[in-house]
């Protein structure tokens, strides 16, 4: 890290000792479920299944560091709640972290579009069997026309991503601003050969769901914005989190993002990004929310509140098991919205998100027995390997992912 970066950083971490604010800026434990979550069995929860208030404290403690700037975190379920944030809103004053800012969710997202999705198909305004072609006849070509509304939704698709300009961070970064709309993404993908046989194989890649945004405009008539807004937002009552379009700011309260950057001399640097082009996410990965709402999302989604009835099975079932994942053969791991992973022996159901300075995730059980939700100001939010402190956050809410 070159010497304006180091000298950022430690002003920063001065500060927040000073004000108090190292570690967790507010933590609390409590035996309530959390709002909107399920309510707490009968009797007082066993000490076994409460948050591990001390092993999370410990993830988040000591932020700012190199990984990351900030963490906002909730964990609930039936055994109690957890609350807790630390590091700063931005580096160079140090406040602390506001633990209601808004951030970018990044393809966390894509839960709320799948969710769209299987509430049209419950209505009977689509079907998963359908192809996409069916619905967007000017806009999937013939060569893409055997690729069903469900191959979009688990990434089975074939489709290949869109080209958009750059291929390092720095050439992203001068192209921030860019503007990119669906259709041109769309058909930017489409007039390439398909990497696989629809359903041969899993690759996870956004312009599945930018097919999906589209889907759902052609079928309802409305923005995608809107109908995901009138479906789940509000009657949710998610008040802070909103699509932002494209604008490339977070509207109202929220903590900056910042990202490494290497200088010609062969150092580091953090830059604050805050301020980023959302277009090429769209509904694959544009939203902007808070912990809060995202916790509200995830209990209401998981308890049959957003999709009803046997479609909401989707979001839990994966493909056919002869289905690998493109590249690597390893088995496919992505259902409608959702992905899943066996955590301290148990199975875990949810989505992570990045966009530059913010990973994100909301995951649970599918018993809503432990709920978490996060975002870290990471500052290598789409590098290969999990954030660290992520990581670190996820392991304490759920245990250790099985031995290798």
């Amino acid at each position: 890290m070159n010497r304006s970066a180091r000298t950022l950083l430690a002003t920063a971490l001065v500060l927040t000792i000073a004000c108090g604010a190292a570690g967790p800026v507010s933590a609390s434990a409590s035996a309530d479920a959390t709002p909107g979550s399920r309510p707490p069995a009968s009797g007082a929860p066993r000490a076994q299944d409460a948050p591990d208030g001390r092993a999370l404290r410990t993830a988040i403690d000591g932020l700012p560091r190199q990984d990351a700037v900030a963490a906002l975190v909730r964990v609930g379920g039936t055994g109690g709640a957890w609350r807790g944030s630390a590091g700063v809103h931005d580096l160079p004053s140090g406040r602390p972290a506001d633990p209601a800012g808004r951030f970018r969710a990044g393809s966390v997202t894509k839960v709320f579009t799948a969710a769209t999705v299987l509430q049209l198909a419950g209505e009977r305004k689509l079907s998963l069997e359908r192809t996409a072609r069916h619905y967007l006849p000017d806009l999937i070509p013939a060569a893409y026309g055997e690729v069903t509304v469900r191959q979009l939704l688990d990434h089975t698709s074939g489709i290949p991503a869109a080209d958009l300009p750059g291929t390092n961070l720095d050439e992203w970064y001068a192209h921030r601003f860019d503007v990119h709309t669906p259709r041109s993404m769309v058909a930017s993908a489409t007039a390439k050969e398909r990497e696989f046989a629809p359903g041969a194989n899993q690759h996870y890649l956004n312009i599945n769901y930018t097919v999906l945004g589209l889907l759902i405009e052609r079928v309802t008539g409305h923005a995608y914005a809107r109908e995901v807004s009138d479906r789940i937002l509000r009657p949710l009552g998610m008040r802070s989190t909103y699509f932002p379009g494209a604008d490339p700011t977070i509207r109202g309260p929220h903590n900056r993002g910042y990202q490494v950057f290497a200088t010609p001399e062969g150092d580091d640097e953090l830059r604050d990004v805050t301020v980023w082009g959302p277009t090429d996410g769209w509904a694959a990965g544009d939203i902007i929310s808070t912990t809060a709402d995202l916790e509200r999302f995830t209990t209401a989604l998981f308890g049959g509140r957003v999709v009803r009835g046997p479609l909401l099975e989707e979001m839990f079932t994966l493909p056919d098991a002869s289905v690998r994942t493109y590249g690597s053969g390893k088995p496919a791991r992505f259902s409608a919205g959702l992905s899943v992973l066996t955590l301290g022996g148990r199975q875990v159901w949810g989505k992570t998100g990045g966009r530059w300075g913010y990973n994100t995730a909301v995951a649970a059980t599918r018993d809503l027995s432990r709920t978490l939700v996060y975002s870290v100001g990471a500052t290598d939010a789409k590098g290969k390997d999990m954030n660290a402190t992520a990581m670190g956050i996820v392991v304490a809410a759920f245990g250790p992912p099985p031995a290798a």
